[in-house]
């Protein structure tokens, strides 16, 4: 069984500030699909994800390269990587403890490396990530990391310009 990851520590504050975006559920829009196709092309992944962690699962705000739509959050590597500020890098699952046996990693969609730059808003909330997936172990450089770091930062930007305009239109 995967190692489930712990419940960060504001975990309440972090959910209200997720629910106050009000993105959860809503149709795909251009500008995140194309942070995901940056973030896959600069990382070489064929997956990337806009993901946005509730309390029981991750949504895919955009997707490239997954069919799925969400994940239960037991089984989310995004669910352990907005426990920090920094990228959360997996480089080959198979022998990582905690995913080792995931069904993610022994099923489809077959993940040996990840790399999730978390999405930090203003309140120094994480409420998601950028991520990409590799279906071989990777070892990610140092400038692809930097640069997923910049999209996730853009991508923060995005979800308030999108609450902006929302609020005022």
């Amino acid at each position: 069984m995967p190692m489930v990851a712990p419940i960060p520590p504001n975990e309440q504050a972090r959910l209200a500030a997720l629910y106050r975006y009000d993105i959860l559920d809503t149709p795909k829009e251009e500008a995140f699909d194309r942070i995901t196709l940056l973030a896959s092309q600069i990382c070489d992944a064929p997956i990337a994800l806009v993901s946005l962690v509730d309390e029981a699962r991750q949504w895919f705000k955009s997707r490239r390269g997954l069919q799925a739509e969400e994940t239960h959050r037991d089984l989310a590597f995004c669910a352990h990587a907005i426990l920090n500020d920094e990228t959360f890098v997996v480089t080959d699952a198979t022998t990582d403890s905690r995913f080792h046996d995931s069904p993610l990693v022994t099923g489809a969609p077959g993940i040996r490396a990840y790399a999730g730059a978390p999405l930090i808003d203003d309140g120094a909330i994480r409420l998601g990530t950028l991520c990409v997936i590799c279906t071989e172990p990777t070892l990610f450089t140092r400038r692809q990391l930097r640069q997923l770091e910049n999209l996730a930062a853009i991508t923060v930007d995005a979800l308030k310009l999108r609450r902006a305009l929302a609020a005022c239109c």
